[in-house]
């Protein structure tokens, strides 16, 4: 304990001074100095150089670089607030539609519903008129008799035509004017059908983010088997015999994506099809690969998975209904908005969001195919091309 803490202290004291640091700084080279200590060096000296190492620097180089370096921060802040300015208008677009929809849906009921009480009406009154006329008829008949002188055609008549005629009973009579089971049920399939429709225009724009994931042979589990251009990945039932690096999964089967993301936007889709079980998602790059593994957003996990052929979930505890099995997911991550979205390429449906997340460090594609399951889930997981026209 005491060897470390000397080695501590000695890693904490200016080379100049001797002391522990005061105001610490950093030279190009990577040593660091009392701040005051660099610059009573440097005061004393036409050059600028490092005291530890002697490696001398050029002051206007490194203003030179510094300038670069702000630079490059304005034009890439620029740059993303291009972006996020036309992310913003074309997501006030949707709305706007998605409300337009909605609104129409509204007044195609409302005229519907009047529709109905309109003919609910003109049907009452064409009952109540027929019946006046047939009681004009019935009055014309029974005035002609009352003036006949020929009693014989009295006794001929028909008995009904001196009984009160068979009317109605209006008093008690009320207009059915509800909107049907069915007709709420076309309403909400038409306005169904156009979130889809504007839910496609989304997946469409997050496919313009699609990036080319390779997965890495390092990190991959020794019983998956990874084919040679990286694509696809499934279990194998035995282990391999490959050397145990540090950032290889040794119990989980998994295997991470070798393309990292410390900013942006990113997209990727993997065909899921023959599958009866699966993990798929983003992994924060400093995750435990070693033991066992609870993968949830608090352990750097966002992932969307199936259990059992039926039951998904996003990580371990959102159980999610889905209207039906997707054969291909895609994955959609926007680095500075914290954001992991989940989508049916197929369908073009949302899945499931993870939102307000917070990223700090490398983000990496996670893919996890689970055990072969007596040959019931042994088709590979494949990492596909993206389709912009599907």
């Amino acid at each position: 304990m005491s060897s470390s803490s000397g080695l501590l202290a000695n890693e904490l004291k200016c080379s100049v001074c001797m002391d522990v640091f005061t105001d610490p700084v950093s030279t190009p080279c990577g040593h660091n100095f009392c701040k005051s200590c660099l610059n009573q060096c440097w005061d004393n000296s036409q050059n600028c150089y490092c005291s530890f190492c002697k490696e001398t620097f050029n002051v206007q180089q490194m203003i030179q670089d510094k300038n670069k370096k702000i630079q490059d921060i304005i034009y890439f802040t620029e740059l993303g607030k291009k972006s996020t300015e036309r992310e913003k208008a074309a997501s006030a677009e949707l709305f706007s539609d998605l409300m337009r929809s909605i609104e129409r849906c509204l007044a195609d009921l409302l005229e519907m519903m009047e529709e109905k009480q309109k003919a609910a009406v003109k049907q009452v009154i064409q009952e109540l008129q027929q019946e006046i006329t047939e009681l004009k008829m019935r009055n014309t008949e029974l005035d002609h008799l009352l003036h006949t002188e020929d009693h014989l055609q009295l006794l001929q008549i028909d008995p009904s035509l001196c009984s009160p005629p068979h009317t109605r009973n209006w008093p008690e009579i009320s207009m059915d004017t509800d909107v049907s089971v069915e007709t709420l049920r076309r309403a909400l399939t038409q306005l169904q059908e156009t979130l889809d429709q504007k839910l496609s225009q989304t997946v469409k724009r997050m496919q313009q983010y699609a990036v080319d994931v390779t997965l890495d042979p390092d990190t991959v589990h020794p019983i998956l088997i990874l084919s040679n251009d990286g694509k696809q990945v499934r279990h194998g039932d035995i282990e391999h015999g490959v050397p145990d690096y540090p950032e290889r999964f040794d119990k989980c089967a998994s295997v991470l994506g070798k393309e990292g993301f410390l900013s942006g936007r990113f997209y990727f889709e993997v065909q899921l099809k023959g599958k009866a079980g699966w993990n798929l998602g983003v992994a924060r790059e400093s995750i435990n690969r070693k033991g066992k593994i609870r993968v949830s957003p608090q352990n750097g996990f966002w992932v969307l998975g199936l259990w059992n052929e039926n039951e998904y979930w996003a990580c371990t505890d959102v159980l999610l209904s889905l209207r039906m099995k997707p054969q291909k997911v895609g994955f959609f991550v926007d680095y500075e908005e914290g954001l992991v979205s989940f989508y049916d390429v197929e369908s073009r449906s949302h899945i499931y969001s993870f939102t307000a997340q917070s990223f700090t460090i490398r983000i990496c594609p996670y893919v996890c195919p689970f055990s072969n399951d007596t040959g019931k889930n042994s088709a590979p997981l494949i990492i596909s091309p993206v389709n912009y026209n599907e």
